[in-house]
C-alpha cells in the first residue's frame, strides 16, 4: 500500500542517517588519535571530511535495516511464510548469522546473547563482553590484537562500540536458539512417545 511504500522510504532515510552518525563518530575518533600537530594551522573541517568519505566508501548497514523492515511488514499478514521469490531455507538464514562473525565472547567465555554489556570492534567486528575487553586492553590507551584466532586486527578502547545493530542482532539470535530449543524439546517429547 502507499503507506507501507513511504514507510519504506522513511526507513530508508532513517537508515542512511544512522549510518552517517557512526561515520562522523568514527571520523572524529579516527582524527582525534591520529591528529599530529604542526607549525601550520590545521583544516580540521577538511581531515573530518576526508576520513567521512573514506568511511563512505565502505559496506553500509542499509540493506540489512530494510531488509528487516521488509520482513516485519511481511510478518503482520503471513508469520511463518516465506516472502515472495524466496524458498523456506532463506527464511531460516538470517541476516544476524552473516553479521554476527563469534557467537562467544573469546574473553569471558560467555555466549554473547549472555553479555551484559556486548561492544563489537569496529575494525573486525568481533563482539565482547565491555568489562573483559576493558580489562584486557593496556590502561595507557595501546592497541592489543584481536583475541579471535586468525583474526589480524587490533582491538581499541574507542573503537569498541555497542552500534545500532548489534543489540538487534543479538536479539535476533537469542530468539532463533529460543525456536531451536522448543523444536528439539518437541522432537524429544515425540520421541518418548513413540518408544511406548
Amino acid at each position: 500500500s502507499l503507506q507501507v511504500k513511504e514507510l519504506e522510504t522513511l526507513a530508508v532515510q532513517l537508515s542512511e542517517s544512522c549510518d552517517n552518525c557512526i561515520r562522523h563518530a568514527s571520523a572524529i575518533h579516527t582524527v582525534g588519535n591520529e591528529y599530529q600537530p604542526t607549525s601550520e594551522l590545521t583544516d580540521f573541517k577538511k581531515l573530518l571530511d576526508e576520513q567521512f568519505m573514506k568511511l563512505k566508501a565502505m559496506p553500509s548497514q542499509n540493506d540489512r535495516l530494510i531488509r528487516q523492515f521488509q520482513e516485519a511488514v511481511w510478518n503482520v499478514h503471513h508469520k511463518g511464510q516465506p516472502m515472495p521469490g524466496e524458498e523456506e531455507e532463506d527464511i531460516v538464514m538470517t541476516s544476524t548469522q552473516s553479521n554476527l562473525l563469534n557467537v562467544k565472547c573469546p574473553l569471558s567465555g560467555k555466549m554473547i546473547t549472555d553479555l551484559a554489556e556486548p561492544v563489537r570492534s569496529m575494525d573486525c567486528k568481533h563482539i565482547y563482553e565491555k568489562e573483559a575487553v576493558i580489562a584486557y586492553l593496556p590502561r595507557n590507551g595501546n592497541k592489543k590484537q584481536c583475541c579471535i584466532a586468525g583474526c589480524p586486527k587490533f582491538l581499541q578502547a574507542h573503537r569498541l562500540v555497542c552500534d545500532p545493530f548489534l543489540l538487534t542482532e543479538i536479539d535476533e539470535l537469542r530468539s532463533m536458539n529460543q525456536q531451536t530449543e522448543q523444536a528439539q524439546n518437541v522432537e524429544d517429547f515425540t520421541g518418548l512417545d513413540d518408544e511406548d
